[in-house]
């Protein structure tokens, strides 16, 4: 019965988890993600809490499972336009955007070679560029090229249709309509970073060497722009003497009112990757308050024993760029001591806050606080809010969160 199925709306650790746990039970789920891979922010991140091994490690467990079972159908570059009726029995419209790479794509690579155009890279926050034609990462779930229609103009896709041994390539694809009939809808639309460049006295955007946190992410995994390597970006030069600045745009009245919950934890393990990879390395954190939830205080007293790491208590003023070298001048006032402070560092890290994706993404039916935050209590009967979607949370509590969700469903249409 459709009734019996599930939509999960999210392809990220959160819905990833809801919906294999939903299907291992029997039930029938469709996740529908609107990025051309599944994976979310996880993808993204060069290790994570609490084991600091590469997402890889967890991702493709899921994809796999998701591999070998039937009950489970996604789609991607996908996106709810429509949902009505009740618990136990809605309709959900989904728009499902063209790929022009069909399911014969197997990922040669020949089209991206032969692709003329280029792209920026928002896998990679747009430190590097990939052609029009490519595979957003090398892990990519589902294993298959996509062609970013709004860099590939004109006669561009030929090249690539050429160069596909496979027929792969499909160059009339157009939007697609869906109607799915579900009995109860997991809602997993994740997070996006707040726009730094709101945070006019921070830099960013405007001095080189002002970078956000997930940018480190992707600067630390080898997968990224630089192969892992911490080089800053106005020169690839090594970064070695690094500040990483705390809050930015959480606490904040102006911006984001609430603590983003990963921001100082994140940071910390940042500063790990940097003195590793360069033991003369040093590293300095300004900070409000440190926050370490749970079992994670060990963590920053490891870091906070480190010689070469230096906490300093205050907000950071104002960031501005040495045009000369490109070095970046932080402007803050230390807490303790009551004094004015101007320190030079190769690269700043801003531990930018975590702004919930449901804000942006439209989903009928779905209520919101005035952060962005789904408000459960207020949701009709059989929708359910998981992870980020409800208050800032990390990978572990986002997956408990989705197991939990799992067994709601399934007694939701089980009724």
């Amino acid at each position: 019965m459709a009734e019996q199925s599930v939509l999960v709306i999210g392809g990220g650790i959160s819905g990833l988890t809801a919906a294999i746990e939903t299907a291992e039970a029997g039930y029938d789920v469709f996740i529908v993600e609107r990025n051309p891979y599944l994976g979310g922010r996880v993808a993204q991140l060069n290790k994570y809490f609490p084991k600091l091994c590469p997402p890889v490690c967890g991702l493709e467990l899921n994809f796999r499972r998701i591999k070998e079972n039937a009950r489970i159908k996604f789609f991607t570059l996908a996106e709810v336009t429509g949902i009505s009726g009740s618990e136990g029995n809605y309709d959900v419209t989904v728009k499902v955007n063209p790929r022009y790479v069909n399911d014969k794509c197997v990922g040669c690579d020949a089209c991206a070679q032969a692709c003329p155009a280029e792209r920026p890279n928002e896998f990679n926050f747009g430190m590097d560029k990939t052609k029009a034609a490519y595979l957003p990462f090398e892990q990519a779930f589902p294993f298959k090229y996509v062609i970013d229609a709004n860099y590939c103009k004109g006669d561009c896709g030929k090249a690539c249709k050429e160069a596909c041994k496979y027929d792969a390539i499909d160059l009339d694809m157009k939007p697609e309509t869906i109607n799915l009939k579900v009995g109860a809808i997991v809602v997993a639309t994740g997070w996006n970073l707040y726009d730094a460049t709101k945070m006019d006295n921070l830099g960013f955007g405007k001095v080189k060497n002002v970078i956000t946190n997930m940018m480190m992410e992707r600067l630390a995994a080898p997968n990224g722009p630089t192969q892992g390597k911490i080089l800053r970006p106005s020169d690839g030069k090594p970064a070695k003497n690094v500040a990483f600045v705390q809050c930015a745009g959480s606490r904040d009245e102006n911006h984001l009112p609430y603590c983003s919950y990963i921001c100082c934890m994140a940071s910390l393990k940042q500063v790990t990757y940097l003195r590793e990879q360069y033991p003369d390395s040093k590293a300095e954190i300004f900070y409000i308050d440190i926050r370490t939830p749970g079992r994670y205080e060990q963590f920053y007293w490891k870091v906070k024993d480190d010689a070469n790491v230096k906490l300093t208590k205050g907000k950071v003023a104002r960031i501005t760029e040495d045009l000369e070298t490109r070095d970046v001048i932080v402007e803050a006032e230390d807490v303790l001591t009551g004094k004015k402070i101007k320190r030079t560092f190769d690269m700043v890290v801003l531990a930018t806050g975590m702004e919930p994706a449901a804000k942006q993404s439209n989903i009928p039916v779905i209520s919101l606080t005035q952060d962005g935050f789904m408000v459960q209590s207020s949701q009709k009967g059989g929708i359910f809010a998981v992870g980020t979607v409800k208050s800032p949370v990390d990978v572990q509590r986002s997956v408990q969160d989705a197991t939990g969700a799992a067994v709601k469903s399934i007694q939701t249409v089980r009724r």
